[in-house]
């Protein structure tokens, strides 16, 4: 959620809290993802991508007007190569977008680390990653046993990530 002042969260949900509040009707992703972005708490209607060790869907997506959402990239857990790195990252600010889920490797880290984005990843590799758009864009996509469809609601803060089941 942002403000009509820019990007800054309206409020801050925190992930315990709603899970608390509503139990069951949410899913919550147990793998160990790093607070990467300098948004900690973040949340949005999802968008979702499919993608191995290529970032070109990535970034054409992110340059795109956000509204508020969250990018869940499936890359398969692969910390071979980035799939975001800063300037993609800046994109994604300027364009309104909440935050950004990777299932893989971002680069940049200090410079991620102080945009108003919201970053959960894996981890950090420099290496460029192939730019041949292969790929699949809003599809269901599997993160550790959790689906994440394209439109549902996902929390993401220090804690953890939330889904809509």
């Amino acid at each position: 959620m942002t403000t009509a002042a820019g990007n800054q969260p309206a409020q801050a949900v925190n992930t315990a809290d709603l899970y608390d509040e509503r139990g069951e009707d949410l899913a919550s992703v147990s793998l160990q993802f790093q607070s990467l972005g300098g948004r900690s708490h973040f949340s949005g209607p999802v968008r979702t991508i499919r993608c191995f060790q290529d970032n070109a869907l990535v970034k054409s997506t992110l340059a795109t007007p956000g509204d508020g959402a969250v990018l869940v990239v499936d890359g398969g857990g692969s910390l071979g190569t980035a799939l975001m790195g800063d300037m993609i990252a800046e994109s994604a600010v300027a364009n309104g977008w909440a935050g950004v889920v990777i299932n893989g490797a971002i680069r940049d880290r200090e410079a991620i680390a102080r945009l108003d984005l919201g970053v959960k990843a894996l981890g950090s590799n420099p290496r460029k990653s192939a730019k041949a758009g292969a790929g699949e864009v809003d599809v269901d996509v599997e993160i550790d046993g959790v689906t994440f469809r394209p439109g549902i609601t996902v929390w993401c803060d220090p804690d953890g990530i939330l889904v809509e089941r």
